[in-house]
């Protein structure tokens, strides 16, 4: 029953970059694989970006690939999003989800960050 909190959220311009922090409760978050949603106002949640729980294996939507990068630190219970070369598009809250099992689909995540908006401006 680990807690998730999303913090680093804010006003960014075009081009810019913003990283994200998700901090969890306990070590609990250590044994979990980690994975950032986003969603845009009428839009569905997206998936972002996941990582399994060492740390060694990322995955990225093709939206972000190569210019979002996703780590994280068990050793702190904490996990990250670095965001660089932010555009329009990319303007949602974002989310930190865990569970035992890596998935692109949010309905497979129990434990939840209560989001972090991102605005990106022209």
């Amino acid at each position: 029953q680990v807690q998730l909190v999303e913090s680093g959220g804010g006003l960014v311009q075009t081009g810019g970059s913003r990283r994200l922090s998700c901090a969890a409760s306990d070590r609990t978050f250590g044994t979990l694989a980690m994975a950032w949603f986003r969603q845009a106002p009428g839009q569905d949640r997206e998936f972002v970006a996941g990582i399994s729980i060492s740390g060694r294996t990322p995955y990225y939507a093709d939206s972000v690939k190569g210019r979002f990068t996703i780590s994280r630190d068990n050793a702190v219970n904490m996990g990250y999003l670095q965001m660089n070369s932010l555009k329009p598009e990319d303007t949602a809250v974002y989310y930190c989800a865990a569970d035992r099992l890596l998935s692109t689909h949010a309905h497979s995540y129990d434990y939840w960050g209560q989001g972090a908006q991102v605005t990106v401006s022209s």
